[in-house]
């Protein structure tokens, strides 16, 4: 590890910089006005770090969301990293020390420059690739933990700020549809979502389930577009 590893993990990683700050500001307002203590977001920056699932775990649990719909929610919602992870076997074969913590520090930002950057030349490329990581989840934190801390300390007005999620996920939408120009993934969740909240209008189902029902019957229905189209090949 030198400073040319060090400097070039960091050139790297500055765009993340800017979108982990931002968006774990937001998540640390969001936990701090949920009602939990400032240094639960910092514990969960360090030892979760999951992202979109954090912020989607404190809007579950302060709507008072049953533990089982939370943790099928989640893994759900990260079941996309056995993807990233299997794209990458070859990739850190060989990565020793290393390799537990590239795992856990695996993101959707981190994957996307790790696939798309080549180390610096004659520098370990295991270690630029754990000191990105490292670098990436650093922010994370600091970002957590000021948000966290400016919830509890200053009086913030929270309308809105539930929405970094589903802002998220809209531009992560938007960008995916622009790379694959595959619409019926989202108008397929666009459909059942639409379903489900009508269900749960007219009392079939209890408002904690519309999330696992959209989901399921969402992933199902996909399953058999994309495995009908398959058989055509």
């Amino acid at each position: 590890m030198t400073k040319k590893c060090i400097s070039a993990a960091f050139k790297a990683s500055i765009p993340v910089l800017f979108g982990y700050l931002t968006l774990g500001i937001a998540y640390g307002i969001l936990s701090s006005g949920s009602g939990f203590p400032w240094w639960l977001a910092t514990f969960s920056a360090v030892f979760i770090f999951a992202g979109s699932g954090q912020i989607l775990a404190v809007g579950l649990f302060a709507a008072g969301t049953p533990v089982i719909t939370i943790l099928i929610s989640e893994v759900l919602l990260n079941i996309r990293h056995i993807v990233y992870g299997l794209s990458l076997i070859t990739k850190f074969k060989g990565s020793g020390k290393w390799k537990p913590y590239l795992i856990f520090a695996l993101t959707d930002e981190t994957y996307s420059i790790l696939t798309t950057i080549n180390p610096p030349e004659g520098e370990n490329k295991y270690s630029f690739y754990g000191i990105l990581s490292l670098l990436d989840q650093c922010y994370w934190i600091a970002g957590s933990t000021i948000g966290a801390i400016m919830g509890t300390l200053l009086p913030f007005d929270l309308s809105g700020v539930d929405f970094a999620l589903t802002a998220l996920f809209i531009v992560l939408t938007i960008e995916q549809i622009k790379k694959t120009k595959d619409f019926i993934p989202p108008l397929t969740g666009a459909i059942f979502t639409f379903i489900s909240i009508l269900m749960w209008k007219f009392n079939l189902i209890e408002s904690s389930n519309i999330l696992i029902i959209s989901i399921c019957a969402g992933i199902l229905a996909l399953f058999f577009v994309k495995f009908s189209e398959l058989k055509k090949i």
